[in-house]
């Protein structure tokens, strides 16, 4: 029999390499070569020692082997999930440093252990630290059981004894499996633990949810194998220092994924935000350069205010900036608004910004945007009682945009006249459909 040749296969884009190297030549993924000796076909069909599966026809199962659903107690995070944790269910909950990834899910811990046995195992902070976060959040006597371990081989094992309906590890970047050599966060104990982990939730029928580390880019940390092995993805969105945090689904297999929750960072934990629409808008002034946009935040309306500041640059370069808007979108926007309407930017530093700290994506925002900017270049202010909304394209068209009936209905719960928006078959006598980007601005900017 010949020598195997060794191979080295790329974690992250799955490419084989016949030598070792830093970076991957395919995906460009430094550190992520790993050794394995490949299998010709017949030495694969020949080592196999299973036995035939036995299939069960759908709909056969009787109602105690569904999986049933666990309510958090915590309605927004609930809406997300799509009605609650599913049992035996894997769950990654992932976000920035310090954005409240802990302190939710203790909470949730919280309220879980009503019904549920729980148990919270710390892989960063010693018992001590978990159990002052405890106490602070929830001062209630409570029956969340706490625990401190970074193996993977003693977390799978406790969640193979059946003890616990639900098991909190946080984080999985701190666990290690005895098996592999690596040091912990590395993309194959990553891998491997969660791997473990998995399978044992899924033995046990135990619920699961870790906490996953981000990179400086916002992505999570580690292969994307670990977003594929979990059966649900959470980000915790927003600025850390202040500001609204967005609960959002990245996957669920369980339920949609255009929920969202809306949270406020309190003293006592996350509360969740049942009107942010007013609570935005509370501190407005009535400036140029302040438009209010009706905005969609996954299937629940919500209207921001966006700021805009237009002032000559002292470079000569002008200087666009964004907080909470694509800065590409941005640019774009600005080279329309000098194309099409014959507002000139050449010589401005534009910055926009979207109150609050809520990040708006959605192309909705882009005649909002527009306006600001005008309004702020010919110190012209939109009147008090108007919310805009639409997408704007090159030839500085406004299109159409979805849910225009619940942005209609959020604006007349907040007692506006006007919505300014697109052309559409919704009946209203609020909505004022324009066409253009010019109409807008000629339309209803006023001196």
């Amino acid at each position: 029999m010949a020598k195997s040749t060794l191979q080295f296969v790329c974690q992250e884009c799955g490419a084989r390499h016949s030598k070792w190297a830093g970076r991957c030549a395919t995906c460009g993924a430094w550190n992520s070569l790993v050794e394995e000796i490949p299998l010709s076909r017949d030495v694969a069909l020949s080592a196999v020692k299973g036995k035939a599966l036995k299939p069960t026809p759908v709909g056969t199962l009787s109602k105690s082997q569904r999986n049933a659903r666990q309510m958090t107690g915590v309605p927004d995070v609930d809406t997300v999930l799509g009605g609650g944790f599913v049992s035996g269910s894997v769950n990654l909950i992932a976000g920035q440093p310090g954005i409240g990834k802990s302190t939710l899910l203790m909470q949730l811990a919280a309220e879980l252990s009503k019904q549920y046995s729980v148990l919270y195992i710390s892989g960063e902070e010693s018992l001590e630290q978990v159990s002052l976060r405890a106490v602070r959040i929830t001062p209630k006597q409570q029956k969340v059981l706490l625990a401190s371990s970074t193996s993977s081989d003693d977390i799978a094992q406790t969640i193979m004894s059946g003890d616990y309906q639900v098991v909190i590890v946080d984080s999985i970047q701190t666990i290690s499996c005895q098996s592999v050599s690596s040091a912990p966060g590395s993309i194959s104990q990553i891998t491997n633990s969660t791997y473990l982990l998995t399978q044992a939730a899924k033995q046990s029928n135990t619920t699961l949810i870790l906490v996953g580390h981000v990179t400086k880019e916002g992505s999570i940390a580690g292969p994307k194998l670990l977003e594929h092995l979990v059966d649900v993805v959470l980000n915790l969105e927003g600025d850390r220092y202040g500001g609204f945090k967005v609960l959002r689904a990245v996957k669920n297999r369980y339920g949609s994924t255009s929920e969202v929750g809306i949270f406020d960072m309190k003293n006592e934990g996350l509360i969740a935000v049942t009107n942010p629409s007013a609570v935005l808008l509370a501190e407005r002034q009535i400036a140029d350069g302040s438009i209010v946009l009706a905005a969609m935040e996954g299937t629940r309306p919500i209207l921001v205010e966006v700021q805009a500041l237009v002032n000559r640059t002292s470079f000569g370069y002008p200087k666009r900036a964004a907080s909470g808007f694509d800065l590409n979108r941005l640019n774009l926007l600005c080279a329309v608004l000098t194309r099409r309407t014959k507002l000139d930017l050449s010589e401005f530093d534009v910055y926009v910004n979207i109150v609050g700290g809520i990040r708006i994506s959605e192309p909705a925002a882009d005649l909002a945007v527009c306006m600001a900017i005008a309004s702020a270049a010919k110190g012209m202010q939109l009147k008090d009682d108007a919310v805009v909304f639409g997408e704007v394209g090159l030839s500085g068209e406004v299109r159409h945009v979805p849910n225009i009936e619940k942005r209609i209905k959020e604006v007349k719960q907040l007692g506006f006249k006007t919505a300014i928006g697109p052309k559409s078959d919704v009946k209203s006598s609020i909505l004022k459909p324009i066409s253009s980007l010019k109409d807008a601005l000629n339309s209803y900017l006023k001196s």
